[in-house]
């Protein structure tokens, strides 16, 4: 098996959404999701139930992690475990990221 995903195939297809969404799940195999997630304005995501990781597509902005706050850009990988509350700020308009989600609920073990 094998697959390609694109950021500009992956955009073409959360813009075509018919329900404007914000995020679009692109694949699946195993406990892995990728999605393609872009905010607009500002980012209302809340907790997730599984480890994730963010790999930035395009765009800048500061990366909300619990208490750590960093500055982000195009290609950084971020990741954030289960049940950790985060967000994107202060983004710039163009901002967009894959989103990876694996493992069980709750997350892995450490």
């Amino acid at each position: 098996m094998s697959t390609h995903l694109s950021p500009a195939a992956a955009l073409d297809a959360l813009a075509r959404s018919a329900d404007g969404a914000l995020f679009k799940e692109l694949f699946r195999h195993g406990t892995l999701t990728v999605e393609v997630y872009k905010p607009i304005g500002i980012d209302h995501q809340p907790v997730h139930d599984r480890d994730e990781v963010y790999v930035v597509i395009a765009g800048r902005g500061m990366f909300l992690c619990g208490d750590l706050r960093r500055p982000f850009g195009p290609g950084d990988l971020l990741f954030v475990a289960a049940g950790m509350t985060h967000r994107f700020e202060n983004f710039s308009d163009d901002f967009s990221t894959w989103v990876l989600f694996y493992g069980p609920h709750g997350g892995e073990a450490a």
